[in-house]
């Protein structure tokens, strides 16, 4: 048995969560891919699958390996492109987490640009604004705006990402220009699901004193481009960065609120697991976006909002 080639079969069957759409990615038969896990299983004297005709899952075995094995087909392809000039090119599936607004406003447009310069690397982007644990859920890279960083992986830094108060004109002509933060406490907001402060929204006067205001929301959500909407439609007040908002502001479709007075910035984050010896394919694309978002952000480049 082909061990390293077994391994392979079996990461795929994970990722690909079935032996026919396992086959068809590693461009084989079901039948070697059952061969292969059988195999693996023979030679490990341990069950790794649980299957049936509905459902198939891993077993604890299967859990550990798995972590494993993805580990060591990284390290493998790595060491090729070390070695081999025929392989420097960074290759295979490079599986990717980034919040919703973001992947699709800022890094949408980027894929076609990675994919000219690393037409090898197959992309696979999932957007999701909660946090993912990106060992647990199978990804090799994960995208996050957080001023906390990352406890249990490595972070790097890509850009700043500023966040600002903003609303409708029709909502301010109707409710007024709150002058100081106390006077957001008067007005209507739409809070953000996931935001580290939820209804408490920090804000740093020109002196750097940070003042903590608890506004009051009459909606939430886990979504920018829905506050967003809402605040176009002069619902109330948002908190939101200026990659989302921006170019509504200089449009003149929203309007600074409290322009004298700023909200933290947070940091626009690549997170991958902490590994001694870092994947081709993960590597190139760090270094793609760090190139891409380099010094001022893209979304601010047109003008401050």
């Amino acid at each position: 048995m082909d061990r390293l080639r077994a391994l392979e079969v079996f990461v795929e069957v994970v990722r690909r969560e079935g032996f026919a759409r396992a086959a068809e990615a590693l461009d084989t038969s079901p039948a070697n891919v059952t061969r292969y896990i059988s195999d693996l299983e023979a030679h490990l004297r341990t069950r790794l699958l649980n299957r049936s005709s509905r459902k198939m899952s891993l077993t604890s075995s299967g859990e550990a390996l798995y972590e494993r094995a993805r580990t060591i087909l990284d390290d493998v392809a790595e060491a090729e492109a070390i070695v081999s000039a025929a392989t420097l090119q960074p290759h295979g599936l490079l599986r990717i987490n980034a919040p919703l607004s973001f992947g699709v406003l800022q890094l949408a447009p980027l894929w076609p640009v990675f994919h000219q310069q690393y037409p090898d690397v197959q992309l696979e982007v999932a957007l999701i604004d909660r946090v993912v644990d990106i060992v647990d859920e199978g990804y090799d890279l994960a995208i996050r705006i957080s001023g906390a960083g990352s406890s249990s992986h490595v972070a790097r830094k890509l850009a700043t990402c500023h966040n600002i108060l903003c609303a409708a004109p029709a909502y301010l002509r109707q409710f007024g220009m709150p002058a100081t933060p106390a006077e957001l406490q008067q007005h209507q907001c739409i809070g953000y699901s996931y935001a580290a402060l939820a209804d408490q929204w920090p804000l740093l006067d020109a002196a750097g004193k940070q003042q903590t205001v608890k506004v009051r929301c009459v909606m939430h959500t886990n979504n920018g481009d829905t506050a967003r909407a809402a605040a176009l439609g002069g619902m109330g007040i948002i908190c939101q960065p200026t990659f989302l908002v921006g170019a509504d502001v200089r449009a003149g479709r929203l309007l600074r609120v409290l322009p004298d007075y700023a909200v933290p910035d947070i940091d626009v984050l690549a997170v991958y697991p902490s590994r001694r010896h870092l994947s081709a394919k993960v590597r190139v694309m760090i270094d793609f976006l760090a190139h891409h978002f380099q010094g001022t952000p893209p979304w601010d480049r047109a003008g401050q909002a």
